[in-house]
């Protein structure tokens, strides 16, 4: 329900100076309104009285100059944020393509595609992940792939897709989603690094933080639980990797060969530096988790005997 704030009061006779009160007015009454609706979301109120808040309100102003709604996908970026799962879910199953939009101008610094799958990832929204890539299933094969492999603003984001997010902030069950939902382990962010390599580096810069750290001391304290997760993470970009796309690892694999060797223990060492292929128990891992469809996925994982470091993982967001 747009106000048109070139037609104050009385219409266009009003004069520059009427139309400009009119539209401060306008402004103040869309930060009023924002604001009880970012407190309505934040409070987790019920799905109709949002709704009904959203539909006869103006919030902010659009591309023409205009006091306007949000959208369906402004609405699902305070969800995410608020982690308002019930209202999550209804957007995304009423305006399913409507809810994975680009936002306005003013929710966004460029023009890349809607940002929900990464502010998902950010504040490790499992559950309404999990929500947006069942109700991305659907779509067609180009624009699943659009929503999976998004690349962020190269500015703010650094250029990197939902998984370097995943990477960057040790989301393991956000990546293992992504994963089983068709992401693409091998593009590359701004600086030029897959996933792979990013986690890498990670794990280096982590191991060069505490290099007087045994393992055995580490095990013991929480200073080495984002390591662990580090490693969570690379456990899981191994299962997806195919032949030979760990190659631009080798370099800092084998520049410093012994406090890698140390860091991921032989057999992951020897197959991610390419000297070996994968042991069989990594093998058919990847046989039996990269043969699930998108369709099944994660449910399907219940019938697979799966090893221990992902039993653990809560997929479900329930938490």
């Amino acid at each position: 329900m747009p106000w048109d704030t070139r037609r104050p009061g009385g219409g266009a006779d009003g004069g520059s100076e009427g139309a400009g009160a009119a539209r401060s007015r306008a402004q103040k009454q869309c930060r009023k309104s924002s604001f009880a609706f970012y407190q309505a979301v934040r409070d987790l109120l019920p799905v109709w009285l949002l709704e009904d808040m959203r539909a006869s309100e103006a919030f902010h102003w659009d591309e023409r100059g205009r006091a306007a709604a949000y959208s369906p996908s402004e609405a699902l970026l305070y969800a995410l944020v608020h982690d308002h799962q019930a209202y999550a879910h209804y957007l995304l199953a009423t305006f399913p393509r409507r809810a994975l939009a680009p936002p306005s101008a003013g929710f966004r610094c460029c023009a890349a595609p809607g940002p929900h799958v990464a502010l998902a990832v950010r504040y490790n929204r499992v559950g309404i992940l999990r929500r947006i890539l069942r109700t991305v299933r659907d779509f067609p094969a180009e624009e699943r792939a659009r929503v999976l492999d998004r690349r962020g603003c190269s500015r703010v984001e650094g250029g990197g897709t939902s998984l370097h997010v995943a990477c960057e902030l040790a989301r393991p069950e956000c990546l293992f989603l992504l994963l089983g939902h068709g992401a693409s382990p091998g593009l590359r962010d701004g600086g030029g690094l897959t996933p792979l390599e990013l986690l890498l580096r990670q794990l280096g810069r982590d191991a060069a933080a505490a290099p007087a750290t045994t393992p055995a001391v580490a095990a013991a304290g929480a200073p080495a639980e984002p390591r662990q997760r580090r490693l969570l993470l690379l456990d899981l970009l191994a299962l997806y990797t195919p032949a030979g796309a760990a190659d631009p690892a080798r370099r800092e694999l084998l520049g410093d060969r012994p406090r890698w060797q140390r860091l991921l223990g032989e057999d992951k060492f020897q197959w991610l530096a390419g000297l070996a292929p994968p042991s069989l128990f990594a093998r058919a891992m990847q046989v039996l988790v990269t043969a699930i469809s998108p369709g099944r996925f994660p449910e399907a994982l219940d019938e697979l005997p799966l090893p221990p470091f992902l039993q653990p993982l809560d997929l479900t967001g329930k938490g």
